[in-house]
């Protein structure tokens, strides 16, 4: 399968699950279709990338590894991600990405992750929550800055003032994510 057979196959892609799972397992027996995932999912001006951004998604959770070599494409453009259709399955990429690397201590993941893809990971993150996005990017951006902040002492205090200082104008969600976020920061 090309780009373009992919870009058609991704017109049958809608927010179901089912779909999005189907799609997903596609990817899964041809990996070699992650760099053409991947380039469509960073025409971020085009709606076809957030079909794009799901079913990446949806293929991370199952082989997180088959991102890995293209992590330096992956982490170079995600400041790029603006809809919130892709923003949200980007940043629970990043959540993966996150949880792989501090709390499973993945050796694959260890050896993959530069401390430039970390720091990208990092940059994104802030951005998400502190832009204007749904809760569930800015959920899961915690998360990955509470496990980043494992490793850069600085995020910790950047954190803590980000999360008090939006917690009156958030949402029941975010409250109740930022509460369990600082009190493991404390």
């Amino acid at each position: 399968m090309n780009k373009k057979a992919l870009l058609n196959s991704l017109d049958y892609v809608n927010h179901s699950r089912d779909k999005r799972q189907e799609m997903s397992t596609l990817i899964l027996n041809n990996p070699s279709l992650i760099k053409p995932l991947l380039s469509i999912a960073f025409t971020v001006d085009n709606p076809i990338s957030s079909r794009a951004c799901w079913v990446l998604e949806f293929t991370a959770k199952e082989k997180l590894e088959y991102i890995f070599p293209y992590l330096d494409t992956f982490t170079s453009n995600l400041h790029k991600v603006h809809l919130h259709p892709s923003v949200r399955p980007m940043a629970k990429i990043c959540e993966y990405i996150t949880k792989s690397y501090f709390q499973k201590k993945d050796k694959k993941c260890i050896k993959s992750l530069s401390d430039k893809h970390l720091k990208a990971i990092t940059t994104n993150c802030f951005d998400w929550l502190i832009g204007d996005h749904k809760v569930a990017a800015q959920a899961y951006s915690m998360t990955s800055l509470l496990l980043l902040g494992r490793k850069y002492d600085w995020i910790y205090p950047e954190l803590r003032l980000i999360l008090k200082q939006n917690y009156a104008n958030g949402s029941a969600a975010y409250k109740a994510r930022a509460r369990i976020t600082l009190a493991k920061i404390k």
